[in-house]
C-alpha cells in the first residue's frame, strides 16, 4: 500500500507518526511519502519537501510565503496525479491540504483529512469545501463529530492521540533528573511555538517575560524546548539581545519532560496548551500575530477562547493573554500568580483531568477504522 501524506507542523508530525503506526499494524509494508517531519521520517516516511516550508501561521505571514507554498502544492498535486497513491492523508494544515485533497479526490483517489478544520471557532463557510475535498474526516475533539455529520461529511472520531500517549503520568522528580535540574525551584517552561513565524513574535516576548519573572523568583530556571536548529537560533539571538542572565536553558525537543518537570508554563496557544494540560502543568496561554492578521481573526472568529483546554471544556480555565495583553509585565504577573496560588493551581489540575477523560480513546484503532472506511470508497 502506498499512502500520500502532508503534515504542516510539529503537532501534525506527531499525529502522522501515530497514523503510520496504526496503518502498519494492519499493512506492515505500507509506504508513506509527501511532506513529513522528523517523527514520521524516523518511521520511514519520505519527505519530498521540508515540513518547515509549510509551517506558517497568520494572513500576512502566509502572504509573504504564498508563492513558495503554491509552488509546493502544485508540485505535490502533479506528483500524486502522475503516481496515484492508494490513499492520501492531509494532517491538519487545512488551508494547504483541502485544495490538494479536492484535486486528488476528483481524480478518484480516496482522501482523508486528519484533524478537522476549526469551523466551530471560525470560518464555518468552509463546510462545503470540506465536503467536496474529503472522503473521510478524522476528528480529534468530542464536540466536532455532530457538526460535520450535520453537514453531510463522513466522520470518524479518533479521540486525541495525545490523550492516549500521555495517559500514564510522567513523574516530576524523574523528569527533573533526566533534565539534570537537581532541586532547583521554581522550574518554568517556556514554549514559544514551533513555527519560525511564531518565534518572530514570541522569542523576545518570552525572554523579556523571563527577565521580569527573575524578580519574582530569583532562583527560577527557565526551560525552552525547541524542535530544530532554526528556531533555537532565533531564540538564542533574543537571549543575547536581552543582555540578561535569566538562567534560560534551551533544549533540543524534550517538551514532554520539560512540561512534566515544570511548576508552570508559558505556552504559545496551539497543541502545546493541550500537551501541558495532559501533563498536568499549570499554564498561561499567549499569542501574538501581526496587526493585520489579528484584525482579520477578530472579525471572523466565533469561539471566545483560544487555548485548547478552554475550548474543550467551554469555560475559562487557562488564563489567556493575547495580542495587546501579551506584554512581558502582564505575562510575568500572571505567571507568578499561577506559580504561587494553590487555589488556582488546584482548579487547573482538576480541569486538566477532565480534559484527559473527554479526549481519551484507543486512537490508533480508531485511525485504522477511518482509513479502512476511506479505502472502501476507492475499491
Amino acid at each position: 500500500m502506498r499512502i500520500g501524506v502532508v503534515a504542516g507542523e510539529a503537532s501534525g508530525d506527531a499525529l502522522g507518526a501515530n497514523l503510520i503506526r496504526a496503518v502498519r499494524a494492519h499493512y506492515p509494508q505500507a509506504v508513506f511519502e509527501g511532506v513529513a517531519g522528523p517523527h514520521m521520517m524516523a518511521l520511514g516516511a519520505q519527505s519530498l519537501f521540508p515540513m518547515e516550508a509549510l509551517s506558517v501561521r497568520g494572513y500576512w505571514e502566509v502572504l509573504r510565503s504564498l508563492p513558495h507554498l503554491l509552488f509546493i502544492r502544485r508540485q505535490l498535486t502533479q506528483y500524486f496525479l502522475s503516481n496515484p497513491p492508494d490513499l492520501f492523508v492531509g494532517i491538519d494544515a487545512p488551508d494547504f491540504n483541502l485544495t490538494l485533497e479536492k484535486n486528488l479526490k476528483l481524480a478518484g483517489i480516496p482522501t482523508v483529512q486528519m484533524v478537522a478544520p476549526t469551523v466551530w471557532a471560525w470560518r464555518a463557510n468552509r463546510l462545503p469545501k470540506i465536503r467536496e475535498a474529503v472522503t473521510e474526516l478524522l476528528t480529534t475533539f468530542p464536540f466536532e463529530k455532530a457538526i460535520f455529520e450535520r453537514a453531510g461529511i463522513p466522520v470518524t472520531d479518533i479521540g486525541h492521540p495525545l490523550a492516549q500517549q500521555l495517559a500514564a503520568p510522567i513523574s516530576q522528580t524523574g523528569a527533573r533528573q533526566r533534565l539534570q535540574l537537581g532541586r532547583a525551584a521554581p522550574v518554568i517552561a517556556l514554549l514559544p511555538g514551533s513555527r519560525m513565524s511564531e518565534l518572530e513574535f514570541h522569542a523576545q516576548l518570552f525572554v523579556e517575560t523571563a527577565g521580569i519573572l527573575k524578580r519574582y523568583f530569583n532562583d527560577a530556571i527557565f526551560l525552552v524546548p525547541l524542535i530544530n536548529a532554526q528556531t533555537r537560533a532565533v531564540f538564542e539571538s533574543a537571549v543575547r539581545r536581552s543582555g540578561r542572565d535569566s538562567n534560560i536553558k534551551i533544549l533540543h525537543g524534550q517538551a514532554h519532560d520539560v512540561l512534566a518537570a515544570a511548576d508552570a508554563a508559558l505556552v504559545a496557544s496551539g497543541t502545546a496548551t493541550l500537551e501541558a494540560a495532559l501533563l498536568k502543568c499549570p499554564m498561561v496561554a499567549t499569542y501574538r500575530l501581526s496587526a493585520f492578521t489579528a484584525w482579520i481573526v477578530r472579525r471572523r472568529k466565533t469561539s471566545q477562547f483560544v487555548a485548547l483546554p478552554n475550548i474543550i471544556l467551554d469555560r475559562a480555565v487557562v488564563p489567556e493573554m493575547i495580542q495587546e495583553d501579551a506584554t512581558p509585565e502582564i505575562l510575568a504577573a500572571k505567571m507568578a500568580e499561577v506559580v504561587t496560588n494553590p487555589v488556582l493551581r488546584s482548579a487547573m489540575l482538576e480541569a486538566f483531568a477532565e480534559v484527559q477523560r473527554m479526549l481519551y480513546q484507543d486512537s490508533e484503532a480508531c485511525i485504522l477504522a477511518g482509513i479502512e472506511r476511506a479505502l472502501s470508497h476507492g475499491r
